[in-house]
């Protein structure tokens, strides 16, 4: 996309109700945070959520490593939610035919669908996936990202891979607002894909596990991408969430008044 909007601007002409609802959260909280809440206890969960709340403008979660996972955990999200003005983010990664995907969306005991705002899915298994999941989440209002591109070294998502999954975002522009990357994704001016981008970290460049690290500045500015995905670097010290939260919120969004800037917004 040659021609740069502000995230305000971009609300105002979006046609996806989701992406809409992002862009006028990140304009409204000045934040392009997104906080990855990856651990197995309610209490930690919730916790942590209510702690980062204030700075995020997405919280993403992995509901199905809580071991003690139960219906008061997605009540007291949804209220939390509410409380900070912040979307839910279920890094799901569905990754299965149409009529399986859409059970494990809007079924079983996570009814993921019922409370997440947003979710993601492979498209390793085709464009019966977006159908599927799009029967479930569109008539609620929800929004899907693509995996397009992953942040771990050897990843496979590249390539005809990443062509192909884009190719299929567009034509499911009603529903897929956009794309798990490491770089934007428009090809055109009238093309505004949302692109939310994991292993963003200050201090670190790896975790040993094949994660590897880039700073807010790198992602938003050099990168064009929208939205910072932070786990670890926020709440690895659980005394300094709060601290972390608002360090990283700042970089973030220093770096997109730097892209403004850059064009002349």
């Amino acid at each position: 996309m040659n021609t740069f909007k502000t995230y305000g601007e971009r609300a105002k002409a979006h046609s996806n109700a989701c992406a809409r609802s992002l862009l006028e959260l990140m304009e409204r909280k000045h934040t392009n945070l997104s906080v990855a809440v990856d651990v197995t206890k309610k209490a930690e969960l919730l916790s942590i959520a209510d702690a980062v709340g204030p700075y995020v403008c997405v919280l993403k979660t992995h509901i199905d490593i809580v071991d003690d996972f139960d219906q008061d955990l997605v009540h007291q999200l949804e209220q939390l939610a509410k409380k900070h003005d912040f979307l839910i983010f279920e890094d799901r990664k569905f990754a299965d035919i149409g009529n399986t995907v859409k059970h494990q969306y809007g079924n079983g005991i996570y009814k993921i669908a019922s409370w997440s705002h947003i979710t993601n899915a492979h498209t390793v298994p085709g464009e019966g996936i977006i159908q599927g999941l799009k029967d479930v989440g569109l008539p609620l209002g929800r929004g899907l990202l693509l995996l397009a591109e992953m942040s771990s070294k050897g990843a496979l998502t590249k390539g005809d891979y990443t062509t192909e999954s884009v190719a299929m975002a567009r034509r499911h522009q009603d529903f897929v607002f956009g794309f798990i990357a490491q770089q934007q994704m428009n090809q055109t001016d009238d093309e505004d894909f949302l692109v939310l981008t994991p292993g963003v970290g200050l201090d670190i460049k790896g975790d040993g596990m094949g994660q590897q690290y880039r700073t807010p500045r790198e992602v938003i500015v050099d990168s064009g991408c929208d939205v910072i995905i932070v786990g670890r670097g926020i709440y690895g010290n659980p005394d300094q969430v709060q601290e972390q939260s608002a360090r990283y919120r700042d970089a973030g969004w220093a770096a997109y008044l730097e892209r403004c800037q850059q064009h002349g917004s």
